[in-house]
């Protein structure tokens, strides 16, 4: 840690004054790259959880939109036919036609 104290002493630069110099424009030049990209109200980090929650949002719309066009087929399969909607009206919820016999079976 004492080697970061004299960085800033120009007295013990001696001959390499230039590469002293530079480095401590260096550390200014980090530090204020540092301050600038985390604590300004836009950082990078916002920038990048903004990309992640965008990613995320269009996996949602593709599921969605997948579930919807699922939907729409099914929709389309009851009201195109009378026999899918008795098959799904007896699977769903219980419906029987007159004459039937029904078994229920309870959940466990």
């Amino acid at each position: 840690m004492g080697y970061m104290k004299d960085i800033w002493d120009k007295s013990k630069d001696g001959n390499r004054y230039e590469q002293r110099s530079l480095l401590r424009v260096a550390i200014v030049a980090v530090g204020l790259a540092v301050i600038f990209l985390f604590v300004k109200k836009d950082n990078i980090v916002r920038w990048v959880q903004g990309g992640f929650t965008i990613a995320r949002q269009n996996k949602e719309i593709r599921a969605n939109d997948r579930k919807i066009r699922e939907l729409d087929q099914k929709i389309e399969a009851l009201t195109s036919n009378r026999d899918s909607l008795e098959k799904f009206a007896r699977e769903n919820w219980n419906f029987a036609e007159h004459g039937d016999d029904i078994y229920l079976i309870p959940d466990k």
